[in-house]
């Protein structure tokens, strides 16, 4: 198939609030509008690999309205059309079906990509090839793929997946069905994990529109059964009435018409501080600093300064994060922890600009 013949649409995730990075990231300025991967925010390093893919008239924003004025600081150019604006959060289910939903009566021939608005992705070139790839699989084998990536540690962070039957195909893709799902595991099941073979589920999906609206009727009653709201241009009423649900829980993991395809590039989903030391450069010791930091005598910090300068002085591994309102002291280990420690906060202290 003739890459050209394609009809690629991008949709990027962009709606969560990032509270593994509290108190950096809040519900006011999510940590999607951080540069938590290089100089400039996650979104925007997004909008760049959606742009070399396809135009801005094909490329589609889902997030709620209180955070399209801040997307439009950062990405001033865009045109209206690409900002698509959710009545309300329901999860990745509900959400990428209306956009499904919408694209198709746009494009009977659409072929959707889906990206998360947070995720550290390099090279940007293979990246590109493999989606390119990934879609020609899509629309060839009538399949819902998801990109799978190589784990090289035990993280208990991501759900895996375990690959099938492979699929047949002369680009030199690593291609999969997939077998099973698995939800994120506790750290001796993630080595046998490992051992296995299963892969990690990155969250970036492709697949065209019209199968997943026919998948979602046929698996996913809680949505399908409400797609009639769409029908009749009502989508307020549809994500009234639709319930809080991924679209892995959804679809995929019930689904028998899903594939995977390995990823030929370095991915992070940078979910936590942690990430920090695998997407920014540290110095000689091990640290990690964002904005004035100073340290002496340490190792393995994560320090970040966003208001005022930060100063660790013979400790270790821990993160620290000084905002105008709030200032976190923790350990390294407990950092994936965060939104258990957000539960025990009064909430001004949770979201001081609330």
């Amino acid at each position: 198939m003739n890459p050209a013949d394609i009809h690629l649409w991008i949709t990027i995730l962009a709606g969560g609030s990032g509270t593994r990075f509290w108190p950096l990231s809040t519900p006011g300025r999510p940590k999607q509008l951080l540069p938590l991967a290089g100089d400039l925010p996650l979104i925007h390093d997004t909008m760049e690999r959606a742009r070399g893919m396809v135009t801005e008239e094909r490329i589609r924003i889902l997030a709620g309205g209180h955070l399209t004025p801040l997307y439009r600081q950062v990405l001033p150019d865009l045109p209206e059309t690409a900002f698509m604006l959710e009545p309300r959060a329901k999860g990745t289910g509900p959400v990428l079906a209306w956009a499904a939903w919408v694209l198709c009566q746009e494009d009977p021939d659409a072929v959707l990509i889906s990206l998360h608005s947070d995720h550290a992705i390099r090279p940007v070139e293979s990246f590109h090839r493999l989606l390119l790839d990934a879609a020609r699989i899509a629309v060839e084998e009538d399949l819902l793929l998801t990109v799978a990536v190589e784990p090289d540690r035990p993280e208990t962070g991501y759900g895996y997946l375990q690959p099938g039957e492979p699929l047949a195909h002369d680009q030199g893709q690593e291609a999969f069905r997939v077998a099973a799902f698995h939800e994120k595991p506790d750290a001796e099941t993630a080595d046998e994990y490992m051992l296995q073979g299963y892969l990690w589920n990155s969250g970036i999906f492709v697949w065209t529109a019209s199968r997943f609206l026919s998948e979602i009727r046929r698996w996913a009653p809680e949505i399908g059964d409400l797609l009639h709201h769409l029908e009749n241009d009502d989508p307020q009423r549809f994500f009234d009435e639709v319930p809080t649900v991924t679209v892995d829980e959804s679809v995929l993991e019930r689904s028998d018409r899903v594939g995977t395809i390995k990823a030929t590039f370095q991915w992070d989903d940078v979910g936590n501080w942690e990430a920090l030391s695998r997407t920014r450069e540290a110095d000689a010791d091990g640290n990690v600093a964002l904005g004035q930091v100073i340290v002496v005598e340490g190792e393995g910090n994560i320090a970040v300064a966003d208001d005022a300068p930060v100063v660790l002085f013979g400790v270790s591994d821990l993160v620290v994060v000084r905002t105008r309102d709030v200032t976190l002291v923790t350990h390294r280990s407990h950092s994936p922890e965060l939104k258990r420690l957000l539960a025990e906060l009064p909430s001004k202290l949770r979201d001081p600009d609330s």
